[in-house]
């Protein structure tokens, strides 16, 4: 096992700037997932990592060895790719031994190691079979055996379970978390979807047009986001946004007005906001209530989803055109055209200035 450390970063394609000085560290045994839209760098500063990628500015450490002359076998790293890239005439066991065949190593260390990470997998009963004789989650699981029987100090994850179908996905989410909790070994995983970040995660590294936005444990970018792209970005459905302007501000907390007229407190440090200034209120869904503490939004509901467990409705904000997303419980009933009074409480409420950056909530 080994620590990551990442300084300096950059990268560009032709005139393009891809990741624009990038500095992160990865404990050792640590499961960290980078997360972000398209093109924001991930899948990019990864393949650094493993040495896919030549970094144009930076350094990259493992273990505490710089490791920027080496070549990607020489890294002590192993990655699994989206594809999974097994070759169709070989058996799985061939398939999960071939790396270990190229580099010569003794067959009967080769068998042990194939044996074991089978055994972790649970495939040791396909290890006869060709790939075109398995399930997408099954090649998956030999794809990443193949990495496992490297020894490697750090295994690297691309997007790894974006080809397969939603509920198989639901199950490899927990299959990754299992694998990291039995080889307790340092894990990069990259990922568009924020649903397997937030499960799997010691900490969610989110990055926004090469540059890394935030840094820390799911529920500490769920709760306490510092950019308003983090808070739209973390969180399913998204975090609801709604124009205002500053009427009262302290390090207590401040007082905003909605474009109706409302007013709504908010429970964050903003002392050095101005009366006037214009800012965003945010708010989850599952934060905004029929009947609880707060002060109340006006809105009328356009459109209604029942889906047993929870209802959702969308609702237009009275005098603006923004459309809220509200969580209720599955067994409240709520008509399209119907008035509501959607309550805030102040605790619960995020602030964000003109620029995006999010004052700090009162803990």
């Amino acid at each position: 096992m080994a620590e990551v450390a990442l300084r300096g970063i950059t990268k560009s394609f032709g005139a393009t700037p891809v990741l624009k000085g990038v500095d992160l560290d990865v404990a050792d045994g640590e499961f960290v997932v980078f997360v972000g839209p398209s093109g924001c760098g991930k899948s990019t500063l990864l393949r650094a990592i493993a040495g896919l990628e030549e970094p144009d500015t930076g350094e990259v450490a493992i273990g505490g060895r710089t490791v920027n002359a080496l070549s990607p076998s020489d890294r002590g790293v192993a990655m699994v790719f989206q594809s999974y890239a097994l070759y169709p005439h070989m058996t799985v066991r061939q398939n999960m031994a071939f790396g270990l065949t190229l580099a010569k190593t003794q067959k009967t260390e080769i068998d042990r190691r194939v044996a074991a990470a089978a055994d972790i997998l649970n495939i040791s009963d396909y290890l006869d079979r060709k790939p075109k004789a398995l399930s997408g989650g099954q090649r998956q699981r030999v794809a990443i055996g193949r990495a496992i029987v490297r020894e490697p100090q750090v295994f690297l994850f691309d997007e790894p379970l974006s080809n397969l179908d939603a509920a198989l996905r639901v199950r490899m989410r927990y299959e990754f978390a299992a694998l990291h909790q039995r080889l307790k070994t340092t894990m990069i995983y990259v990922t568009h979807d924020q649903v397997e970040a937030m499960t799997l995660a010691d900490r969610i590294v989110v990055l926004n047009g090469g540059v890394v936005e935030q840094v820390g444990a799911p529920l500490e970018l769920y709760d306490h986001p510092r950019t308003r792209f983090v808070a739209e970005f973390i969180g399913s459905p998204k975090m609801n946004l709604i124009p205002a302007e500053i009427v009262e501000a302290s390090v207590a907390g401040a007082t905003v007005r909605l474009a109706d007229g409302a007013t709504v407190r908010v429970g964050v440090d903003a002392a050095g906001a101005r009366v006037g200034q214009p800012v965003q209120l945010g708010v989850r869904p599952e934060h905004l209530s029929l009947d609880g503490p707060g002060d109340a939004v006006a809105a009328t509901a356009t459109f209604v989803e029942s889906l047993g467990a929870a209802t959702y409705a969308y609702a237009t904000v009275a005098g603006s055109a923004e459309t809220l997303t509200v969580q209720l419980p599955g067994e409240v009933r709520v008509a399209v055209g119907e008035a509501l009074s959607l309550r805030i409480a102040p605790d619960r409420a995020h602030l964000f200035d003109a620029d995006g950056a999010a004052f700090r909530r009162q803990v």
